[in-house]
Parts: structure tokens; C-alpha cells; sequence
């Protein structure tokens, strides 16, 4: 029997698929022709009517517990009474972004949620989308960029250095940042994050040398290494007020956080063939068995292994200018937390949000032509302790690039004295929102404490896939 015909007596796809398939091919191997195509169709109808019935089965029974199982977890679905509830931060958000939010406070493992005002479109969870769920992980929650994050070094070299020494910064932004998709170092990179664990799991040892291969590099899209501008109004960080030169990163896990999100997203959907359309894409894993486990393990490691490749990034290039280091500063988005919330144990998903509880350091970027933002979080419950991670797309990239031209794009640079070494055409300011309102839009969640200002900014070139 195909596919098609199976859907159409009720077996839903992923796992419960695989087990009637591989039911019929051992009955047709030793029912010997006992049991005729008519009368299996009629005996898998009245499974999918009353699987209960057949639990106990000597042929039939591991796909009925199977079927029995998706049912339940259906109904779990469809009796919810109400969507967890959800707070919005911002106005004239993309309403399809609005509405992957409403979808995925319907699953039964949410419990609360918070939306940025940086929320544009994603898959399953938005951009800018937090959700707290119980017991249960959601890898296309947490992103295919597992553990993408900023970080940003003071760097001791006067401020005048990016015009008077721009030739020096360049150089050394060239020789020891790479940006795209499968992109390395001819010799590489080392850190004592490649002496942990790769084994636990087949998917992450299988990725070990690629991400080996990949330590250090950047990636494409809104990916960048850049020097700019630090300004604090007051004695901060450990800094006195005024300007300094400083260097600013976003990057994540590169392929191999694509594919270790890829491979368990996929599982976690053939968990749960149960949801509708809308929701495929937020299947979940949970918490209590091997693979919730064993994504979460994974996912941690990402972690360890994106921050390894900033901390590269961040000391070869000061190394190779030569220069002290005089402050350090970092932190993840694209992540799932175990944290705390009214009461409760959650998993908190923040796709391209900021960690902003009560005194939590975080960076917020603008874009290639706008400030970013230091800021130290208030720790506003309704947000589960979030912010923005930027200032968020106003447009798709395939709009961007077909409504500007780099004739646009270099007379906005120029008129802010910045030099771009490289990036493609959709990452462009004006395909960005407004940085100052969307953290005007939040400032009950953050205190910005220092600005920075891009000047030398490099990105993947243009053609490169996003990995975002």
C-alpha cells in the first residue's frame, strides 16, 4: 500500500507511518497470501477507528499503540481552552509575526510568552519571540543558528586609530575574520571547547571535524565583525565616561548548529504528526526522554562552541594589532533556558531576544549604519526577563534587494563616515527598523548605558545564503 493510500485511511505521517509500512511488508513476507490487500485496508481502517482494540495485537500492535498514542496527544492539542497568554512589546509589528506568536501559545507544553518589538517572520517561532514552556524544548524555537550571540571588546588603541590608522584595523579585520557558508581557515583554529564530549550524541559527532574545520569563522547573513565608537555618559563597566575604540561581533554555531537543529526538529516532528500545518514547525521534544535530553545537551554545547568562536575571532584580531584588551562583553540569543517564572520550572525559548533579568549585561545592534546599545536589563517579569536582539527587519531580504541599489546604499554610508569592507545587498540600514524606537519600545525591559556606532564593518559577501 503507498503513502497516499495510507494517509487516506487515517495513518499520519513520521513515525506511525513507519511502523505501518513496515507492519505491511512483514505480513505480506509471511501471511502468504492469507490476508488479501481488501482485507488489510479494512483491518488498518478499524485501527485508526479503535486502536485500543488492537494494542495487544500480535501483528498489529505496535502500530496501534503508535495510533492510540497520536490520537491522545491530538486531543491534548485540540482540548486546550485557551491560548497561554502573551505580551506584546511595540506597534506595527509584521501581523504574520504576530500570528506565528498567537500559534504557538496554542500548543499544550506553552505557558507564556512575550514578543519584541525588534518580531519579524521565522520558522515556527518568530524572530524576537520568547516562549516558556513545561517539560518540553521546541528545537525550531531556539533557531537553526543554535546559540548565535553578540560579543564586544574595548580594545586599548585611541579612537583616532579608525581614521588614522584604518589601513591597520582593516588588515587585520581581513586576515583573521572569515564570513560564509562552509568557509575556514587554511590552518586551524584552536580551543579546549573541541577537547569536550562530541560523542554523546550520533548527529554531533558526525559534525565534529566540520565544526572543527569552521572554529573561529563567521557567518552570512546579518553576520558581522566590526570596529566602532563606545561613548558612556557616566563612569560605567568598569570604564571611565567617554569614547573608546571598540571591536563588535554576531555570529552563532555555523553549519554545524544548522545541522544538529535540522536533525532534531525533524524528529521532534515525527513525534508529533498530530499538529496542524501551522504548527508543524514548533514540534517539540520533551524533557523526560533521550532525545529532549539529548537536544538540550546538544543544544549547550552549541553554546560553548559559538562563544569559543567569538573568543577566537575577538583575540586574533587584537593579537594581531598587538593591543591590550580592556573590556569584555557577551551574550546569547537563539537559546533555551531552564529558568524560573511564577512559580514554576520553564524552558524559556528566546528566538533573537536578549537575556535582560534584573542587571544582565546585554548587546542590542542596530545595523551596518545605525548605533547598537549596551544595555543592563530590569528584569520585567511580563517579558520572562527578555529584549530585543536588534533593531529587527522592517522588509525581506528579497524586498531589500529589489528596492535598493549599493548607489543607495553608499551614499547612507558615506554620510556617516562608515567603510564597508563587504555584505550583500539585503542587509543594507534601510531594510532595518528604527533602532532608537524599538528601544524606545522597550525601556521598561532595559537601561541603555553606552553607545556604539559602527565605522569598519565587514560581513559575508553578497550571493552568500543566509544562515540565520
Amino acid at each position: 500500500m503507498k503513502i497516499r493510500e495510507l494517509m487516506n485511511l487515517g495513518i499520519p505521517r513520521g513515525e506511525t507511518m513507519r511502523l505501518a509500512k513496515d507492519t505491511i511488508a512483514r505480513i505480506a513476507k509471511t501471511s502468504k497470501g492469507k490476508m488479501g490487500k481488501g482485507a488489510l485496508r479494512e483491518t488498518i481502517r478499524r485501527i485508526v477507528e479503535s486502536p485500543n482494540e488492537f494494542t495487544k495485537d500480535e501483528n498489529f500492535g505496535q502500530l496501534a499503540a503508535s495510533l492510540l498514542a497520536t490520537q491522545k496527544a491530538r486531543a491534548r492539542y485540540e482540548h486546550r481552552q485557551a491560548p497561554a497568554p502573551y505580551q506584546q512589546w511595540g506597534s506595527n509589528l509584521e501581523p504574520d509575526s504576530v500570528q506565528q506568536m498567537e500559534n504557538a501559545c496554542k500548543l499544550p507544553i506553552s505557558v507564556v510568552g512575550a514578543l519584541m518589538p525588534d518580531a519579524h517572520v521565522g520558522y515556527g517561532l518568530p524572530i524576537g519571540g520568547v516562549l516558556g514552556t513545561k517539560d518540553a524544548v521546541i528545537p525550531f524555537a531556539v533557531g537553526v543558528d543554535i546559540a548565535c550571540r553578540m560579543k564586544m571588546t574595548v580594545l586599548e588603541l585611541p579612537v583616532s586609530a579608525l581614521t588614522g590608522q584604518t589601513d591597520r584595523l582593516k588588515k587585520a579585520l581581513e586576515s583573521e575574520a572569515r564570513f560564509g557558508v562552509g568557509v575556514t581557515f587554511r590552518k586551524r583554529r584552536e580551543h579546549a571547547v573541541m577537547d569536550e564530549d562530541w560523542s554523546f550524541s550520533p548527529i554531533v559527532k558526525q559534525h565534529k571535524d566540520k565544526a572543527w574545520s569552521q572554529l573561529g569563522t563567521s557567518g552570512s547573513g546579518n553576520h558581522f565583525v566590526e570596529y566602532g565608537t563606545l561613548t558612556l555618559e557616566k563612569d560605567d563597566l568598569g570604564l571611565q565616561a567617554g569614547t573608546y575604540l571598540a571591536l563588535l561581533s554576531h555570529s552563532g554555531s555555523r553549519g554545524t548548529g544548522n545541522g544538529i537543529a535540522t536533525h532534531y526538529s525533524k524528529i521532534a516532528m515525527e513525534n508529533h504528526p498530530e499538529l496542524p500545518r501551522e504548527l508543524t514547525h514548533l514540534a517539540w521534544l520533551d524533557m523526560d526522554n533521550s532525545d529532549g535530553q539529548e537536544y538540550f545537551q546538544a543544544m549547550e554545547l552549541m553554546g560553548r562552541y559559538a562563544a569559543a568562536n567569538h573568543q577566537l575571532i575577538h583575540y586574533h584580531i587584537a593579537k594581531h594589532l598587538g593591543v591590550d584588551v580592556m573590556l569584555d562583553i557577551e551574550n546569547h540569543h537563539n537559546f533555551a533556558w531552564r529558568e524560573q517564572h511564577y512559580g514554576q520550572e520553564l524552558v524559556v525559548h528566546r528566538k533573537g531576544a536578549t537575556p535582560a533579568g534584573k542587571g544582565t549585561l546585554g548587546i542590542i545592534p542596530g545595523s551596518m549604519g545605525t548605533p547598537g546599545y549596551i544595555v543592563r536589563g530590569k528584569g520585567k517579569p511580563e517579558s520572562l526577563n527578555s529584549a530585543s536582539h536588534g533593531a529587527g527587519r522592517r522588509m525581506s531580504r528579497r524586498k531589500a534587494k529589489e528596492t535598493f541599489t549599493w548607489s543607495d546604499a553608499k551614499k547612507y554610508l558615506d554620510q556617516k563616515g562608515i567603510i564597508l569592507i563587504s555584505a550583500g545587498l539585503d542587509e543594507v540600514p534601510m531594510a532595518y527598523k528604527d533602532i532608537d524606537m524599538v528601544m524606545a519600545s522597550q525601556n521598561d525591559l532595559v537601561e541603555p548605558i553606552a553607545r556604539f556606532d559602527p565605522k569598519i564593518v565587514k560581513m559575508a559577501p553578497a550571493g552568500e545564503k543566509p544562515e540565520d
